[in-house]
């Protein structure tokens, strides 16, 4: 799909009426996050290589110019947007690594036109990969070592945000998806056991147990909480005798008091010699319950996580913008109260001593390295995308300097970030000038 039309209809008024008078000088739009939700003390960089498709497939086809004209725009218009693709450059920050508020995420550098209409999209999609990393984040911070499984897909709001997820939490290291074509896509690891209605469907639970084992003996684990979830445990245990099961087994829970059931499962799982059986939890827990189970000493081998997850339900967006710093090699700003933004193309530095926000071409401080990098120059990226496995690398490297109170769970401090001596110089003078042209 060509993506034309995937914009705001302002987005499109401003591209038309820029297009008319020629107004084809280069625009640079940096996309930041101003200020973060209070329950985060930091977020997770994602969503870029969404973008960067986009980006190259850019245009307009025969039925979005058709659909344009029927909305009210004149054949000028149409005719100006024909041919209108995206051939600008980007610099953007690599997916999974950690970002503060403030810091630019991307920089887009093109005609204004083209600059101004990907703006809508580009927002879209590193809103909700961003806000969706930076909440599996939580869940990796809470759960302390013990696997993690995404099982959202059912709740989360449409298709699209469930390949979202399953994708974001791989990033962040979740082991998992239960998300089959998400792991397809991706490369990622699939899991999944049964549900209720499984058990529901056979005359009694251990029948349900010996087919479902029959069926899959090499990764069977019992959903043992239909009925009674110390029975089912003990079912469980019977049916991998009878069986004499020796591929990956485990039990789920996935309801009550989930630590003692858990300590009492496994109580029963070792007695019977089970030792290597895993004991798997779930139900709608939220990154605070993981931590309490984990810091409880809850002998859960890993978690199964959904919904919390899956509309990053307590803080469900984050606040970014696409802004527009600089436009035919003059800095521009913006004043509105509240919503002042930095002039010029930035970069950003991470050393021994913090992060920096810079201009693009100055130095930065010593030992410290730069975290935005070109990605796309004329419209085409410079280099295939990274995998997987190099994005959970890139995390794990930022989150091991990231200070303690910063990835508390509760109650996290946030890090201010400061700017450059000539970045702030820049800022005064763009000022007075802006002043000067109200």
């Amino acid at each position: 799909m060509p993506g034309g039309l995937r914009t705001d209809l302002y987005q499109l008024n401003m591209a038309a009426s820029y297009l008319r008078r020629g107004i084809f000088q280069p625009a640079t739009f940096s996309l930041f996050v101003r200020g973060l939700p209070p329950e985060r003390g930091f977020l997770v960089s994602a969503g870029l290589e969404p973008c960067l498709a986009f980006l190259e497939s850019f245009s307009f086809d025969d039925d979005d110019l058709t659909y344009l004209g029927e909305i009210g725009f004149d054949e000028r218009a149409v005719e100006d947007f024909r041919d209108l693709v995206f051939d600008g450059d980007v610099w953007a920050l690599p997916e999974g690594r950690v970002v503060h508020s403030d810091e630019p995420l991307l920089e887009v550098t093109a005609p204004i036109a083209a600059a101004q209409l990907v703006e809508t999209y580009l927002l879209n999609q590193v809103t909700l990969h961003t806000t969706l990393a930076s909440k599996a984040a939580r869940y990796v911070l809470a759960a302390d070592g013990r696997g993690l499984v995404d099982f959202a897909f059912r709740r989360t709001h449409g298709s699209d945000a469930a390949d979202a997820v399953a994708r974001a939490s791989a990033i962040v290291g979740f082991a998992a998806t239960s998300n089959v074509a998400a792991a397809r896509r991706h490369g990622l690891g699939v899991a999944g056991t049964m549900a209720h209605s499984f058990v529901e469907a056979f005359p009694t639970e251990i029948e349900a147990f010996e087919a479902f084992a029959e069926d899959h003996p090499e990764r069977t684990t019992f959903l043992v909480d239909t009925y009674d979830t110390v029975q089912g445990v003990r079912n469980a245990i019977e049916a991998i005798r009878e069986l004499a099961l020796t591929g990956e087994l485990g039990v789920r829970l996935d309801s009550g008091d989930l630590a003692s059931l858990a300590r009492e499962a496994r109580r029963l799982l070792d007695d019977a010699g089970l030792q290597r059986a895993r004991i798997f939890a779930s139900g709608g827990l939220d990154e605070l319950e993981v931590a309490d189970l984990v810091g409880s000493g809850a002998p859960i081998d890993a978690f199964g996580i959904g919904t919390q997850m899956g509309v990053s339900a307590d803080a469900p967006y984050i606040d970014s913008v696409y802004k527009l710093v600089e436009h035919d090699g003059r800095p521009v700003m913006k004043l509105s109260a509240g919503k002042v933004s930095a002039p010029g193309r930035k970069q950003v530095w991470r050393g021994p001593g913090g992060d920096m926000i810079a201009l693009r071409d100055e130095a930065g401080p010593p030992g410290a390295e730069p975290l935005l990098h070109a990605v796309m120059e004329g419209g085409r990226r410079i280099r295939p995308g990274p995998s997987i496995d190099d994005m959970r690398a890139r995390f794990e490297m930022d989150l091991a300097t990231v200070p303690e109170a910063t990835k508390r769970l509760r109650v996290p401090e946030q890090v201010l970030v400061p700017r450059s001596a000539a970045l702030d110089e820049l800022t005064e003078r763009t000022r007075e000038e802006a002043l000067k042209r109200s």
